[in-house]
């Protein structure tokens, strides 16, 4: 068992490059199912989703091959089973995409319920009512199964009434080769779930209005293999904007989209910082003590959820009071009690997080709640005086790839320990 160790107080200093977007890669790997033959993704992060993902694929048939570190090849066309079991799904959340991709390709599927982070109740009601209105029969068996088949998909008009990513891409992976014209009004608009549809076109799909308001998908009798490069992780570059801003760094983020960082841009420019941006990079100069400021998370375009709890260390050590408005999920704010163990001072009310800035946190045994909730006790203890200790890094690890020897790389004084090697007070 490890922990990670921080000693805060350094500014970070250089560059940094970004990896695959996680949740981009989440539905595409998946997604290759559908194709029946060989695809070649690059820019693959490394992170322990991924390995799982992975895993599944191989229980199922496929052939995973590593190419290089971030590249692999897979082969869907050995694959024959269509049953996914809790053992495999229980690690990570979007595991529900084998539900899309095996559906659209056999016709069925069983996966179990997943797993990943709490972050309060996320039924996937949204995602069978997508299938069920496509012609798929949705039931849940023993073991929280979850069992859709059908003798025929066929193309239909899909609203969902509250936005969500996982449903809007599995609506396309059942989608794609059902009969006729399939329309997903009000679909997510995230930059994976153009990806996503990019992938699926590549393939030779035939998926228009990806990023708007109104998806049409032309189903098609066969996909084929191709190759494609994972969309750089918007998540990821913004925790490295938000860390060099709140501690006074200079620090240029590398292979990334700088369209898709618009709503993190805005609101770290508006706490002080100045943020220049290139072509495939951001450059991130904080300032001496951050600014207030209100932020409400929003789907994209706006201010995506994945980004509060960052945002939230930033906002802690800001001159005055801040205002964070969650508004996707129920139980975002359970890092508040890790921050509050470094000193800061935050209120919630519901759905509201109300920031009283301090002029600095304190080192502390602390622990990653769910997967951001660890990136934002990463970026306390790299602020903070004295050291933090980070427990439960798992969580971490399911989406940032490298990420200590990235922080290291940047001037950071951060580094693994053995839980025996820990010095903090217990918990």
């Amino acid at each position: 068992m490890e922990k990670i160790a921080v000693r805060g107080g350094i500014p970070l200093h250089g560059n940094v490059k970004i990896s695959g977007a996680k949740n981009a890669a989440a539905a595409i790997l998946p997604a290759t199912i559908l194709a029946g033959g060989k695809c070649i993704i690059e820019n693959v992060p490394r992170i322990s989703d991924v390995k799982y993902t992975l895993r599944i694929l191989e229980r199922l048939g496929a052939k995973v091959r590593v190419i290089n570190k971030s590249t692999l090849e897979i082969d869907t066309a050995p694959l024959k089973g269509f049953t996914v079991t809790h053992e495999l799904t229980r690690h990570m959340r979007a595991s529900y995409y084998f539900l899309g991709a095996l559906l659209g390709r056999f016709g069925k599927a069983k996966v179990a319920m997943p797993g990943g982070c709490n972050l309060g109740v996320r039924p996937i009601d949204l995602h069978e009512k997508a299938f069920a209105a496509l012609g798929a029969k949705v039931d849940t068996e023993e073991n929280a199964i979850i069992s859709a088949s059908a003798d025929k998909l066929v193309g239909t008009r899909i609203y969902f009434d509250v936005v969500s990513v996982g449903a809007t891409a599995n609506a396309m992976l059942a989608a794609v080769r059902a009969e006729g014209r399939t329309e997903i009004e009000n679909p997510a608009k995230e930059p994976h779930i153009v990806d996503l549809a990019n992938f699926l076109n590549s393939m030779g799909a035939n998926i228009r209005g990806a990023g708007t308001d109104i998806i049409r998908v032309d189903g098609v009798k066969e996909l084929h293999g191709c190759t494609w490069s994972v969309v750089p992780d918007q998540i990821e570059a913004g925790t490295y904007m938000v860390a060099a801003a709140v501690t006074g760094g200079d620090v240029t983020i590398e292979n990334v989209t700088p369209k898709h960082l618009e709503a993190i841009t805005a609101k770290l420019r508006e706490s002080g910082a100045t943020v220049d941006e290139g072509d495939d990079s951001v450059r991130v100069i904080g300032g001496s003590r951050p600014a207030k400021c209100s932020v409400k998370t929003m789907p994209h375009p706006g201010f995506p959820t994945d980004m509060q709890p960052q945002m939230a260390v930033l906002l802690s050590v800001a001159q005055g009071t801040s205002y964070i408005t969650e508004s996707i999920f129920d139980n975002r704010f359970r890092y508040v009690d890790q921050l509050a163990r470094m000193g800061a001072v935050v209120k919630v009310d519901g759905k509201m997080a109300v920031i009283e800035g301090v002029e600095s946190l304190m080192g502390a045994p602390v622990q990653a709640d769910d997967l951001r909730a660890g990136a934002a006790m990463l970026i306390a203890g790299l602020v903070a005086n004295g050291q933090t200790e980070i427990d439960r890094i798992e969580y971490i690890e399911r989406g940032y790839e490298e990420i200590v020897a990235k922080f290291r790389a940047l001037g950071a004084d951060i580094r693994y320990i053995k839980c025996e090697e820990s010095t903090a007070l217990t918990a």
